[in-house]
């Protein structure tokens, strides 16, 4: 038994066997009948506990870890680019987060919703059956103000269905909602996705039976001061055949992808366009305060700057050129004589 290790059962039949010699032992000493090895009851070795892991019949998980786990990390991407381009759309910093991927039964989230809401009912081909988009108002009437050029205080919170001309603008937020959430998933599958129908009250949709399993994936919107909630509701149904597609393989190639030339050439064109500020540091020097109060109109402020001596010039603020004063065609101006080398932390 050198390098003999004895299993959990071996240990457990020991230490019985231990007991069973102990109570022999104690009933020789008060004068009682021994137990013989034929009268001693065979060791029967006790079957180690297993963990029994508690079932919910009425929310079963029928979308693998895998799949949920990478239906999380394909909507992290997704909700990062949505928020940057809601942000153009409303010319205001909008923040969306995704907040949770759970899965429950198709009642429990309709239930779950206000009444009225902005409840868009999807079609996305390939897949069988509808998806469910549903707005809170609480974000939802913000966004609508901001699009009509309201300011950043919101209103007081409407509680009614939303009006045809609502309708209109609600579709450019889903519209852009659809055409991000086509590029997430363009390296599972190619959907085609467009709105069916918008209701206001989610129980009269039904989509599936009350107790089918669907995943649902919640985003929280922040614009300012007020926030509110978005979900995508995805039948099991509907995903159930894809299932072997949603793996950390299919999907990771969405994260980052290669520069071509025409990516290239249409961020340059972009950038071209853009406004930047220059600016030419043209001397230094130092006051006391009370000169500086002192300061009127017409005072010179004398400096140990030389004419000769090179200004630097900064592109939003970084030190990006060398220049010398002078003039062109009876302007001040600057000729640039030399390029910085900046680091590309800068």
């Amino acid at each position: 038994m050198g390098g003999d290790v004895l299993s959990q059962t071996e240990v457990e039949s020991l230490l019985s066997a231990m007991a069973a010699g102990g109570e022999q032992a104690s009933a020789a000493a008060a004068g009682g009948p021994a137990k013989t090895d034929h009268e001693t009851p065979a060791f029967k070795p006790q079957k180690p506990r297993e963990k029994i892991t508690p079932y919910d019949f009425k929310r079963p998980e029928r979308v693998g870890k895998e799949q949920m786990r990478a239906l999380q990390t394909l909507h992290e991407g997704f909700g990062r680019n949505f928020g940057a381009a809601l942000s153009a759309l409303l010319r205001s910093i909008v923040e969306v987060k995704l907040t949770s991927v759970d899965q429950l039964t198709y009642s429990e989230f309709v239930f779950s919703l206000e009444n009225p809401t902005c409840f868009n009912l999807l079609e996305a081909e390939p897949l069988e059956g509808n998806l469910i988009l549903d707005i809170n108002p609480s974000i939802l009437y913000p966004i609508i103000d901001r699009l009509l050029g309201g300011g950043r205080e919101g209103g007081s919170l409407a509680r009614r269905p939303l009006t045809e001309i609502e309708l209109r603008l609600v579709s450019r937020i889903t519209n852009l909602f659809l055409e991000e959430l086509r590029h997430a998933w363009e390296n599972v599958l190619d959907l085609k996705l467009s709105v069916e129908r918008v209701e206001s009250n989610p129980q009269l949709v039904q989509i599936v039976p009350p107790n089918e399993v669907v995943v649902l994936i919640s985003f929280e919107l922040t614009i300012g001061d007020i926030r509110g909630m978005m979900n995508l509701c995805i039948p099991y149904n509907a995903i159930e055949r894809i299932g072997g597609k949603l793996s950390a393989n299919s999907w990771v190639a969405y994260g980052r992808k290669q520069s071509t030339p025409e990516t290239i050439e249409q961020i340059r064109r972009k950038i071209c366009t853009s406004l930047v500020e220059l600016r030419v540091q043209l001397a230094e020097t130092r006051i006391t305060t009370s000169d500086l109060v002192g300061l009127r109109v017409g005072d010179v402020i004398t400096t140990q700057q030389d004419v000769k001596t090179p200004l630097p010039m900064f592109v939003e603020g970084i030190n990006k050129f060398r220049t010398h004063p002078g003039a062109f065609r009876g302007h001040k101006a600057v000729l640039i004589d030399q390029v910085n080398e900046t680091t590309p932390g800068e």
